[in-house]
């Protein structure tokens, strides 16, 4: 059943360090009151739940039937303003911990009903997962962390984020306690200091991806560009390999880069290509393993 119309709110709740973990609740419009299994959205590194064409997606997946909370997570940087970083002294301690955490803080909320809906009811114990880039390896994480997950798709997933710090970010952190990132799409500087560095390094058993897809038995799909040249398609290719479930699928999308052809702001009508088939592959994976 596909339904005509969406109903969003916004809010926040707080997050396990008591900063605002900002959210929306997307749910499709219905004149009964009903149940619905939920679809939650993990952004990934310099990214928020309003990038690109995202809101998009979100509002498709609910029309589906689905309930949608899309959130940014504390300490990625974008505050009050929705889109902008606002807030660099967040995003230069944003730890894969941290990430990690708000996704379960965003579960707890669901189930104490602090994120709910006048017009239905939200299935705490139904929750699908989508992440993209480094909201994908925290994804895979959260999917063997918090058992209320029961279904999980990644988009342009990072397997092993460890393997990722570069000899000059981590001689930065070495000598200067902070290293630099550029923001390829403002051109703005970002500090990033060691704390990210010392954390995955001294918690990789419960935030690398490539470790915890080996516990997920739940419904897996692994989707990526083939000309992601952000993200190797390589590593979605990993963590398909490395995830023991019986229900699993890799989607490897023809001519797709790592937001599948989509930019920031997002002002066409319509879809790329790209774009319309990393969604149509998310929405009848959920379709068939969370309704």
């Amino acid at each position: 059943m596909r339904y005509s119309s969406v109903i969003k709110k916004t809010g926040n709740i707080l997050s396990s360090e008591n900063l605002p973990i900002y959210y929306d609740l997307l749910v499709p419009s219905t004149a009964q009151v009903t149940i619905l299994p939920v679809v939650l959205f993990v952004h990934g590194f310099k990214g928020f739940k309003d990038w690109g064409a995202f809101p998009d997606l979100f509002d498709e997946l609910a029309r589906i039937g689905f309930a949608v909370v899309a959130f940014n997570l504390s300490l990625n940087g974008v505050g009050k303003s929705m889109t902008e970083f606002d807030e660099p002294e967040l995003f230069r301690r944003g730890t894969l911990s941290q990430d990690l955490n708000d996704v379960g803080s965003v579960i707890t909320a669901i189930k104490k009903k602090q994120i709910s809906s006048e017009k239905v009811l939200l299935n705490a114990h139904r929750l699908g997962l989508l992440g993209h880039s480094r909201g994908g390896h925290t994804a895979v994480a959260a999917a063997a962390e918090y058992a209320e997950i029961q279904s999980l798709v990644t988009w342009s997933a990072v397997a092993d984020y460890n393997a990722r710090w570069s000899k000059e970010m981590i001689s930065d952190w070495e000598t200067r306690g902070y290293t630099e990132i550029k923001n390829a799409r403002t051109g703005e500087i970002l500090k990033l200091d060691k704390i990210v560095y010392d954390d995955a390094l001294e918690n990789a058993d419960r935030l690398l991806a490539i470790r915890r897809v080996q516990e997920l038995h739940i419904p897996c799909m692994f989707i990526a560009g083939k000309e992601d040249d952000a993200v190797p398609y390589s590593d979605t290719e990993k963590l398909y390999r490395k995830c023991p479930s019986e229900e699993k699928y890799l989607g490897l999308i023809e001519n797709a880069g790592h937001t599948f052809q989509i930019s920031h702001p997002f002002e066409e009508e319509d879809f790329p290509p790209e774009f319309e088939e990393a969604l149509d592959l998310t929405a009848g994976w959920f379709l068939d393993h969370l309704r």
